[in-house]
């Protein structure tokens, strides 16, 4: 079974900088996708950020250029979150899937994690 575990969500002010993992275990897909969405109250669950299991990367357009997803050698995922604005503040979960079409569709997404919370601060 498939499990996702987030962690490293914390405050922060904004323009600084927070690391988030997704700890990804029981995969058995040759060919998936590992994504980072968020929602804030009130809001619809977003598209961060996902990265194939090949490698190929898509993010938001809200976030390109300050955002880095990868993954390390374990399947593990990580997301590095640059120059933080306080509209970023939000859950962040981390999602498994095998979208066809549209990467950062939540819908395409099977596996969610529990939730790790970012607050920036102005």
């Amino acid at each position: 079974q498939v499990q996702l575990v987030e962690s490293g969500g914390g405050s922060v002010q904004a323009g600084g900088s927070l690391s988030l993992s997704c700890s990804v275990s029981g995969i058995t897909y040759s060919s998936y996708w590992t994504a980072w969405f968020r929602q804030s109250p009130g809001k619809e669950r977003e598209g961060v950020a996902t990265i194939h299991s090949g490698g190929y990367l898509e993010y938001a357009d809200s976030v390109k250029g300050r955002f880095t997803i990868s993954k390390d050698n374990v399947k593990n995922v990580h997301l590095q979150m640059n120059s933080l604005k306080p509209e970023d503040t939000a859950m962040y979960y981390c999602a498994l899937g095998r979208p066809v079409a549209r990467p950062l569709d939540a819908d395409s997404y099977n596996y969610w994690g529990q939730g790790t919370q970012v607050i920036v601060s102005s």
